[in-house]
């Protein structure tokens, strides 16, 4: 198994977090649920020209184009392992999508689109380059040339920016009256930049965030003690949590502490 991280320096760090690059066999199971997430990520599939996504209830199968756009996402979603052995990967700053490819994020938000229909004509076909790179070096750094020509000097509002991080460290909703205060924006407008950034209103974010740190916090234990979970959580009680779980996860808390595996945002699943 490879896999390789890199965090990108000026001008690009200001707009992504980080950039990956996988190449491993497949999974013993077929089906992985993905947990929600307000990054978007690039995903660039390198085994297959062709990205396939099942809806959770479901399992019904949309397919997308090897390289696509998983947008901010507020719910859950599956994944097909015998695909996932060749990927290449960037997660953008909260916020920095919708500035980098000139959408609302609102719009997409909870989908896929292919990146063929986010760019310009001079900026496609960047998966067949890839295919070219020899070794995870060179990928990351022929994706870091291509990323950085295409931002052109895109950038995430400061008072975006600030709100989102203000309200990942501290998930309280009372805290969001806090932020759009601090952002000098009347409570509608500040609503609106922050959905067009960020994909959903600043709430919905708060609550996911609330949501993601659980998420992490039980991952890294073996034993779980759900009403000290949710106390430290800021959750009005066990139940709560378990409904907000739901929501976001598609699963009870219980049952994602049984079937967690080694990467936080990946539940394997049995195939169906």
């Amino acid at each position: 198994m490879a896999f390789a991280t890199f965090r990108p320096g000026p001008p690009l760090a200001s707009l992504i977090e980080t950039i990956w690059d996988w190449d491993a066999p497949a999974a013993a199971h077929r089906f992985e649920r993905i947990l929600p997430v307000a990054n978007a990520s690039l995903i660039i599939n390198l085994a297959e020209d062709e990205t396939r996504v099942y809806d959770d209830a479901t399992r019904r199968c949309e397919r997308f184009g090897g390289a696509a756009l998983d947008a901010p996402r507020h719910r859950s979603f599956v994944i097909d392992t015998a695909e996932q052995v060749r990927v290449l990967g960037v997660v953008f700053r909260c916020g920095a999508a919708a500035a980098f490819f000139r959408e609302r994020m609102d719009t997409l938000a909870n989908a896929h689109v292919d990146l063929d229909d986010l760019v310009a004509a001079p900026f496609r076909g960047i998966r067949e380059r890839l295919l070219e790179a020899h070794g995870p070096r060179a990928r990351i750094a022929m994706l870091c040339g291509w990323l950085a020509d295409l931002a052109n000097e895109a950038s995430i509002p400061t008072a975006i920016a600030h709100a989102t991080a203000q309200l990942r460290d501290a998930p309280d909703l009372a805290r969001v009256t806090h932020a759009h205060r601090e952002s000098g924006l009347s409570p509608r407008r500040f609503g609106e930049v922050f959905r067009e950034h960020v994909g959903m209103s600043p709430k919905r974010y708060t609550r996911l965030q609330r949501f993601r740190a659980v998420v992490e916090s039980v991952q890294r234990g073996e034993r779980v003690e759900w009403s000290r979970v949710a106390a430290d959580g800021g959750f009005y009680d066990h139940p709560h949590l378990v409904r907000e779980f739901r929501d976001f996860a598609g699963m009870t808390p219980s049952a994602y502490v049984a079937a967690r595996g080694a990467f936080v945002n990946h539940v394997p699943l049995e195939d169906a």
